[in-house]
């Protein structure tokens, strides 16, 4: 039996230097937001001519006055993936002309345009989703383990789950602060999205562990201690545990080396998140 609990220190001093290092990160550099924060245009383009490469479509875009625009090949058809400021349908269709003229046989995949009003909201929404989901998910476990009020009250469940949670989403999300920083990544919708699976893996596995702790203190061995039934809990869950996380691991590399280029981010954060929660 591995004694987990008389490594806790070891544990809580990795996990605290990780989530130190995420809510620096957060805070010394933000997030990189995507369009739909910010506002702007996501342009899918497509083109048999060879001439179309990232460089002319750079060049392109430059002298329709979009010198800022973010440019992304997508590995599994060629395509391009622009990111440029919002525009109107009327700058739309003028451009797309103008790219078919340039390119012979240019073709439009996909086309979105946010205002900067609307992703000010979508922004709000997914701060408070998030928030509502973290004390949602507390205030259940608090309650569903209302029963077993001793040693352990009842509320405490819920506040140890509250700070699970939380540290299974700061760290991706320092993560992407850092990668926002250096590298451009930008935090999304998909990335919402993201953390919130995270936080339902987690949980997953929090109230699996819970619930084994649970029934061992309602068996009552006799001269147990609680940090003895809590490690004892830990080992009976460690195997179904990790097994579930590899085969989602697995999932999610399948899907980070050979997935289209739009969810590489999404896959890699929920990956972090699912690696820690299981951690």
């Amino acid at each position: 039996m591995i004694n987990v609990i008389g490594k806790k220190w070891l544990f809580l001093g990795i996990s605290g230097a990780l989530v130190l290092a995420s809510v620096v990160a957060i805070s010394a550099y933000g997030f990189r937001e995507g369009i739909d924060f910010r506002g702007g245009t996501l342009w899918q383009v497509a083109s048999p001519d060879a001439a179309l490469t990232e460089a002319s479509l750079r060049e392109f875009l430059a002298e329709q006055g979009m010198e800022d625009a973010v440019i992304t090949r997508e590995n599994q058809n060629g395509s391009f993936l622009v990111r440029i400021r919002a525009i109107t349908e009327e700058e739309h269709q003028a451009d797309l002309a103008a790219l078919t003229l340039k390119f012979g046989g240019a073709e439009e995949l996909g086309f979105q345009s946010i205002g900067p009003s609307i992703g000010a909201e979508l922004r709000r929404r997914a701060f408070w989703g998030i928030g509502f989901v973290l004390i949602g998910i507390s205030l259940f476990i608090a309650f569903a383990f209302r029963k077993v009020s001793r040693p352990i009250r009842s509320w405490k469940y819920g506040v140890v789950t509250l700070v699970t949670l939380f540290h299974d989403v700061v760290i991706p999300a320092g993560l992407f602060a850092y990668l926002g920083r250096f590298y451009g990544v930008e935090a999304d919708t998909n990335f919402i999205v993201a953390l919130l699976v995270v936080m339902g893996f987690s949980v997953h596995d929090t109230i699996v562990v819970f619930d084994r702790i649970r029934e061992n203190l309602l068996l009552g061995r006799e001269g147990a201690g609680l940090a003895e039934v809590v490690n004892k809990s830990i080992n009976e869950t460690l195997a179904r545990s990790i097994n579930t996380s590899v085969t989602l691991v697995l999932v999610l590399v399948a899907l980070l080396l050979f997935g289209p280029a739009t969810l590489t981010y999404f896959v890699l954060a929920i990956l972090v998140g699912v690696i820690l929660g299981t951690y």
